[in-house]
């Protein structure tokens, strides 16, 4: 270029107003610093170039304010758990194995015997002639079949309803069932001998052939009552035995008897704990207390229901003698009442008060006291005060003294 623009066909702009345009140009670079480099670019020299519009695309305004969530997150990327997860797994989902399920802990309720042990083993009945009662259960659980005795479970309630009726007079536990028939004349037994860990493993012909089997039992023993610990129990026996299907039962003594003998049939709720309908013990005593009735009553005795006459007595010479020890023990010593008269209260109810004397730490004092040396009546320890005896209020009554001294005159 030798200063001078040539003219350019189809330029519309005048010639001068693009030589004024490459004169300054040439004046911004010769005031840049000789060691700063220029980026790399097409030369301004081209008119063609410089007039030529850009084909990169506008980029938009920015606005203003926080990004939305969802690019945050993107520009976040992931965070430290799925990192460490991508890192083990290669960024692929790991397969489901039997390293993520949890293991249960093995509670060792039967000190090192399995479940397969306990299977095995039966629980005997406990049975004798002339029983008032036989508890008749489904058949023997895993803990009664561990323990060898009858309701031995710390939850059942059968123990405690047992007590708390009266049945018995005093507390007993599984520990003791050997002993009730003799003592109280209750017996124990199952409607099905085989040890399950519950009642739903047994089969519909196991129970039916257990009720055959517990029919003739009751034949043989005839106790005068049939108690069946729960519901389930007598409607599948009702069903073997009588062939009636209970639709509604009611807790309580049933209309049938045993075949073949005068036993009573009683049904009451479950002891278990997983009883639903009488989650509590105190729910099912009643039933309990209603079958120490039904006993009483077929064994003949009678509740005495009968009001008895109760003779009382007066005597006032007693009388006045609990008055006093009531008084000495109810009325003590309260520091408010000095404080309040100032100190001077000691001595005013020395001075008023004859009876109740105050004893104190003089020697000399003790000895000039009303009653030192005589009775001791509404003497008080050190420090305490009373007021007059209730005892000295009552009135001596003498009714025989009056009518002498009318005849004297």
């Amino acid at each position: 270029m030798d200063g001078k623009l040539l003219p350019v066909p189809g330029m519309t702009l005048p010639p001068e107003y693009f030589q004024q345009w490459l004169d300054t140009v040439q004046q911004h670079r010769a005031l840049q610093p000789p060691h700063e480099q220029r980026p790399p670019g097409p030369e301004l020299g081209s008119m063609e170039e410089a007039t030529a519009p850009p084909d990169a695309p506008v980029a938009p305004k920015a606005k203003r304010g926080r990004p939305p969530k969802s690019q945050q997150k993107k520009s976040a990327g992931p965070g430290p758990k799925r990192a460490k997860a991508e890192g083990k797994s290669g960024g692929k989902q790991e397969k489901i194995t039997n390293a993520f399920k949890t293991v249960k802990r093995k509670v060792n309720r039967f000190n090192g015997t399995t479940e397969a042990e306990l299977l095995t083993k039966t629980l005997p009945d406990i049975l004798t002639y002339d029983l008032d009662i036989v508890i008749i259960g489904i058949n023997p659980g895993l803990m009664a079949a561990y323990k060898g005795h009858h309701y031995p479970g710390p939850g059942n309630h059968f123990w405690k309803c047992l007590f708390l009726s009266g049945l018995v007079d005093k507390p007993l536990n599984h520990m003791d069932d050997n002993s009730l028939p003799e003592k109280y004349g209750i017996g124990f037994t199952n409607m099905v001998e085989r040890t399950t860990p519950g009642s739903k493993d047994l089969s519909s012909k196991e129970i039916r052939e257990g009720g055959k089997i517990l029919l003739q039992k009751l034949q043989k023993f005839k106790p005068l009552i049939a108690v069946f610990n729960g519901k389930c129990i007598y409607e599948n026996f009702s069903k073997e035995v009588f062939g009636v299907k209970v639709k509604k039962l009611d807790f309580g003594q049933q209309p049938h008897k045993i075949p073949e003998g005068e036993t009573v049939v009683f049904v009451m709720p479950s002891s278990s704990a997983r009883c639903a309908q009488f989650p509590r013990a105190q729910d099912k005593v009643h039933y309990y207390i209603k079958l120490k009735e039904l006993r009483n009553h077929l064994r003949g005795v009678k509740a005495h229901t009968e009001v008895q006459e109760v003779e009382y007595s007066f005597d006032l010479k007693k009388a006045q003698e609990d008055a006093k020890r009531m008084a000495v023990k109810e009325e003590k010593y309260d520091p408010g009442y000095e404080a309040a008269y100032g100190g001077k209260y000691l001595d005013k109810s020395n001075e008023s008060n004859g009876q109740c004397n105050f004893s104190t730490t003089d020697p000399a004092a003790a000895t000039n006291s009303e009653f030192s040396a005589g009775s001791t009546f509404c003497q008080v320890p050190d420090g305490q005060w009373m007021t007059q005896c209730f005892a000295d209020q009552i009135p001596s009554i003498n009714y025989s003294a009056q009518p002498q001294a009318e005849n004297s005159t």
